[in-house]
C-alpha cells in the first residue's frame, strides 16, 4: 500500500540562506528578461532581418509582460538607427484629384511647410507691387504702343480709300462701320430708301468695297494686337519668373538632393506663372461680377490652398527610428484618412485634408499592435496585408455607407519600410497560419513567450532583482529576504509547480504593491514576509464571498457530504470552481450503482446534458478498464449507473474518472469506501492514474471542510503520483500533515488507490485470470459471474417463453384458419 507524502514534499520552500542582502534596495535592479530566451532571440532575429516578409508575431498568455518587454527591446534597437525622412502631401497641379507624396529631410517637414506658406504670402504681395512699379508699367506701355502707329495707319488708309466713294469709317462700342455720305452727312435709312435704284446700287457697291478694305485692315490690326498680347504675356511671365527665381533660389540650393522637393518647386513656379491673374486681380464670381469681401477672402483662400504643404509625418528627434504603439488599430488610425470640408451644403476635399495613420508614422521604424482588435475590422486587416506585401501605402477612403457617394482623392502611393510586430494568443496565430495564405508570407517570425521558467539559483536572484526594479520604478518600500521568498513561493503556486516560477508578472506586480500598502499601513520601513502573506490573505478575502457561500452549504447540510463513515458505491471526488481570478476546490459526492442488465455504463450527467466531452470520454474509459480487467474469461453483463449527486450545472474534465471507477468497484465488490479520503485523478484503460490540474485547490478545499468539521487524524486526499511536483499547499495544510491530522496519498494505479480507500488488497490475477476470493477484485469477479449466470438463465427463460408463444399462435391459426 502506498505511503503518505512527508510534509516537506507538500510545499516548495524558497531557502533564505541564498539571499546575501538585507533588503532589495541593496540589489541592482534587473535590466534583463527572465526566462524568455527563446522569445528574445526570435525578436532579435526578426529585428535584424532586413528581407521582406520578416515581420514578427508575438504569442503568449496575458500578464507575461510581452507587450512591455517587446516595447523595451524595440526601443533599444530603434535608438541605434537613423531617423527616417519626413513625408508630405502636395498638390498635383496637373490633376488635383491625384495629389503627390513628397519626401522631405528628417525633421524638416514642418519648417518646409511654413517656409512655403510664407513664400506664397510674399509672392502675393510682391507680384502686384512689381507689376505696379513705374519701370514695369513703362515697359508694358511700350509693348502696348509698339504697333499703335501701324494700326492707325491701316485705318487711315481705309479712310483715304473710302473718302472719294463718299463713305465714312465710324467706330463705336460694337466696332467699325462703313457709313454712306451725302453732302458730307450720313444718309439715314429712310432717306436711303427714297434714292433712285441706280444710286442705291452705287452706294451699296462702294460700301462693299470699303468693307472689304476695312476687314483686311482689321485683320492686320488684330494680328498686331495678338503680337502685343503675346509680347505682354511673355514680358509678364519673364518678369514673374525673374521674381520667382530670386524667391525660390534658397529652396533649390537647400534641397538640391531631394528630387521630390525640386519637382514640387518647379511645378509651383510654373503654376504661379500660369495663374498670374489670380495674383494681380480681385476674385470674381462665376458670372464675372466682383464678390463681397468675405466671399473674396474665401475664394482666395480656396485658390491659394493649392500651394500649401500638408505635413503627413515629421520626425521629432534627429536620431532613432520611430516606434509606434497603436492601441486602437482602426482603419483611419492605421492606414490614414481623407477628411472632408463642408460649406453651404456642399462637401469637398483636397490634399490638405489627407491624414497619415500609424503605418506611415512608423515607416523607417516599428509598429506594435494587438492582433485581436485588428481582426475585428476586415478592411484594416486586408489593407495592412496589402501594404506589407507591396511595400507601398495607399491612403484611400472606405465608405461606411454603401450608398454614400462623394468625389474623393487618389493620393499617390507612398513607399513603405516598416517592421510590424503583432501580439496575440496562440489560437489566433494558429488560425491565421491555417486559413490566411498571405499571413505566412508577411509574418515569418514567431516569438513565443513562455508563462513559466525553471526555479534555480539564477532565476531566484533574477526574481529578487526584478522585485528591486519594481520597487524603484513604483517607489515601493524595499523587500526583505523573507518577503522575496514569499513572493517567489506564490509565483510557484501560480504555476502549480514547485520546480518552476511564474512569468506572469502582472499579478506579481500587483502583489508587490499590495504588500507595500500593508507595510505602510503599519508604518514599517520595509516589506517583510508577513505583509506579503497579509496581502495574499486580504486579496482572497475581497474575492471569496462565493467560496464562503459554497462552504456554508456544506456546513449547514444543504449539500450532503459524509467524511466520517464507510459507504458502498460512494466516493468523495474533488472539483475546482473558477470565479474570475479566484479558484477553489470543494468535494462532490459520486455514487455508482451496479445491477443486472446489458446497458453497460450509464452516465446520468450525459443523459441529462450536464456533461462536457472530456467528462464523457473519462466515463467511457471505465468500460475499457472493466473489460480489460474482468472480461477476459466471460463477457460483462451488467448496467452501471454513475452520478454526481446534487450537481445542477454542466461539468467537464476527466479528473473524477478514477473516483468514479473506485465507486463502481466498491459497488461490485460490496466493500465500503472510507469517506474521509477524497479522490482526484484521471485514469486510462490500463488502470494508470494520470495527472490532473488544480491539485492544490482540491486538497485545500477538502481540508477546509474537514478542518471546519473537526480533524480526526484519518482525513486526507488521494492524488496521482505524477502530481506530487505540483504541490504548493498553504502552510496550514502542511502543518496539519506534520501533526498527523491530514494525509496526502500519491497513487499510480487504481489497485493502489482501492487498497487505500477500503483497507483491503485489490488482488493479483493468476495465469488463468482468476483473482483470489478474499481480494477486492476477487469479489468483483464473483459478482460479475453471478450477473452473467442470472442473465443467461433469464435469457433462456425468455427464449422458452417466446418459443411457447410461437407454438400456441400456430396451433390457434390451425384451429381457426379464417382468423
Amino acid at each position: 500500500m502506498p505511503q503518505e507524502l512527508p510534509p516537506h514534499l507538500l510545499r516548495g520552500v524558497c531557502p533564505l540562506d541564498q539571499f546575501q542582502f538585507n533588503d532589495t534596495s541593496e540589489l541592482e535592479p534587473l535590466d534583463a528578461v527572465i526566462g524568455q530566451q527563446r522569445a528574445v532571440q526570435a525578436i532579435d532575429f526578426g529585428l535584424n532581418m532586413k528581407s521582406q516578409g520578416y515581420n514578427i508575431f508575438v504569442t503568449g498568455d496575458a500578464g507575461t509582460g510581452k507587450s512591455s518587454i517587446v516595447r523595451d527591446i524595440v526601443l533599444q534597437y530603434a535608438a541605434r538607427l537613423p531617423a527616417p525622412d519626413d513625408w508630405c502631401m502636395v498638390n498635383n497641379f496637373e490633376d488635383e484629384y491625384c495629389p503627390k507624396a513628397m519626401r522631405v529631410p528628417s525633421g524638416k517637414a514642418t519648417a518646409f511647410s511654413k517656409s512655403i506658406h510664407r513664400l506664397i504670402e510674399d509672392i502675393q504681395a510682391e507680384i502686384p507691387r512689381t507689376f505696379d512699379s513705374k519701370l514695369v508699367q513703362e515697359q508694358l506701355a511700350d509693348i502696348r504702343n509698339s504697333f499703335t502707329d501701324q494700326q492707325k495707319s491701316l485705318i487711315d488708309n481705309v479712310d483715304v480709300f473710302a473718302e472719294p466713294r463718299h463713305i465714312r469709317i465710324s467706330r463705336d462700342e460694337s466696332g467699325y462701320q462703313a457709313l454712306p455720305l451725302m453732302d458730307g452727312k450720313p444718309i439715314g435709312s429712310d432717306e436711303f430708301d427714297l434714292l433712285p435704284l441706280e444710286k442705291r446700287s452705287e452706294i451699296e457697291g462702294n460700301i462693299q468695297k470699303v468693307q472689304t478694305e476695312l476687314e483686311t485692315a482689321l485683320r492686320e490690326v488684330n494680328r498686331f494686337n495678338q503680337i502685343v498680347d503675346e509680347r505682354e504675356d511673355a514680358f509678364m511671365k519673364t518678369t514673374a519668373e525673374k521674381l520667382l527665381d530670386e524667391k525660390l533660389a534658397p529652396f533649390l540650393e537647400t534641397y538640391s538632393e531631394f528630387e521630390d522637393i525640386l519637382s514640387f518647386i518647379y511645378a509651383l513656379k510654373a503654376d504661379v506663372v500660369e495663374n498670374l491673374d489670380s495674383f494681380l486681380s480681385p476674385f470674381s464670381s462665376e458670372n464675372g461680377e466682383t464678390v463681397d469681401r468675405n466671399e473674396e477672402r474665401r475664394a482666395r483662400d480656396a485658390f491659394f490652398r493649392r500651394y500649401r504643404v500638408n505635413v503627413l509625418v515629421t520626425q521629432k528627434q534627429d536620431k532613432g527610428a520611430p516606434v509606434i504603439c497603436e492601441s486602437n488599430p482602426t482603419y483611419p488610425n492605421v492606414i490614414g484618412r481623407i477628411e472632408r470640408r463642408a460649406y453651404m451644403g456642399a462637401v469637398t476635399t483636397d490634399f490638405t485634408l489627407v491624414q497619415a495613420g500609424s503605418l506611415l508614422k512608423a515607416s523607417g521604424g516599428y509598429l506594435l499592435m494587438e492582433i485581436e482588435p485588428l481582426l475585428q475590422n476586415p478592411f484594416i486587416w486586408e489593407a495592412l496585408k496589402r501594404s506589407l506585401q507591396n511595400q507601398y501605402l495607399a491612403i484611400e477612403d472606405i465608405p461606411s455607407d454603401p450608398g454614400y457617394q462623394s468625389v474623393s482623392l487618389r493620393p499617390e502611393q507612398i513607399p513603405l519600410d516598416v517592421k510590424v510586430i503583432l501580439m496575440g494568443d496562440y489560437e489566433l496565430f494558429e488560425s491565421l497560419q491555417n486559413y490566411d495564405s498571405i499571413f505566412n508570407k508577411i509574418f515569418r517570425v514567431r516569438a513565443d513567450f513562455d508563462d513559466e521558467a525553471p526555479l534555480n539559483p539564477d532565476t531566484i536572484l533574477q526574481y529578487a532583482r526584478f522585485i528591486a526594479r519594481v520597487c524603484r520604478d513604483e517607489a515601493l518600500l524595499p523587500f526583505t529576504p523573507d518577503a522575496v521568498a514569499a513572493v517567489i513561493e506564490d509565483s510557484s503556486s501560480a504555476v502549480e509547480d514547485r520546480t518552476r516560477l511564474s512569468l506572469r508578472f502582472g499579478p506579481t506586480v500587483g502583489l508587490l504593491k499590495e504588500a507595500d500598502y500593508w507595510a505602510n499601513q503599519n508604518h514599517s520601513p520595509r516589506v517583510t514576509g508577513q505583509y506579503v502573506m497579509q496581502a495574499l490573505k486580504e486579496y482572497r478575502f475581497r474575492y471569496n464571498l462565493y467560496e464562503e457561500k459554497v462552504h456554508e452549504s456544506y456546513m449547514d447540510g444543504s449539500v450532503l457530504m459524509d467524511i466520517e463513515n464507510s459507504v458502498v458505491g460512494q466516493v468523495n471526488g474533488l472539483a475546482v470552481y473558477q470565479i474570475g481570478e479566484i479558484s477553489f476546490g470543494r468535494p462532490s459526492r459520486i455514487t455508482a450503482e451496479t445491477y443486472l442488465g446489458k446497458s453497460g455504463v450509464v452516465n446520468i450527467e450525459r443523459e441529462t446534458n450536464l456533461s462536457g466531452n472530456t467528462y464523457d470520454k473519462g466515463v467511457l474509459i471505465l468500460s475499457g478498464y472493466l473489460g480489460r480487467t474482468f472480461a477476459r474469461l466471460h463477457p460483462l453483463s451488467l448496467t452501471i449507473s454513475i452520478a454526481f449527486e446534487q450537481n445542477y450545472g454542466v461539468i467537464d474534465g476527466d479528473s473524477a474518472s478514477s473516483a468514479e471507477l473506485y465507486a463502481v468497484i466498491s459497488s461490485l465488490s460490496d466493500v465500503p469506501v472510507f469517506q474521509g479520503i477524497a479522490v482526484t485523478g484521471s485514469v486510462n484503460q490500463k488502470g494508470e492514474v494520470q495527472a490532473i490540474g488544480g491539485v492544490n485547490e482540491k486538497i485545500e478545499g477538502f481540508y477546509d471542510l474537514c478542518s471546519a468539521r473537526g480533524l480526526t487524524g484519518r482525513h486526507g486526499v488521494m492524488i496521482p503520483a505524477s502530481n506530487v511536483r505540483n504541490l504548493m499547499l498553504k502552510q496550514e495544510v502542511v502543518e496539519a500533515a506534520r501533526k498527523g491530522e491530514f494525509h496526502i496519498y500519491p497513487v499510480s494505479t487504481i489497485c493502489e488507490g482501492i487498497e487505500i480507500l477500503t483497507g483491503a488488497p485489490a488482488g493479483v490475477a493468476d495465469n488463468d485470470g482468476r483473482y483470489p476470493d478474499a481480494t477486492i477484485y476477487g469479489r468483483v469477479q464473483h459478482k460479475l459471474e453471478f450477473f452473467l449466470k442470472r442473465a443467461l438463465k433469464f435469457d433462456g427463460l425468455v427464449e422458452r417463453r417466446i418459443s411457447d408463444g410461437f407454438v400456441k399462435c400456430s396451433q390457434a391459426r390451425r384451429a381457426n384458419p379464417e382468423e
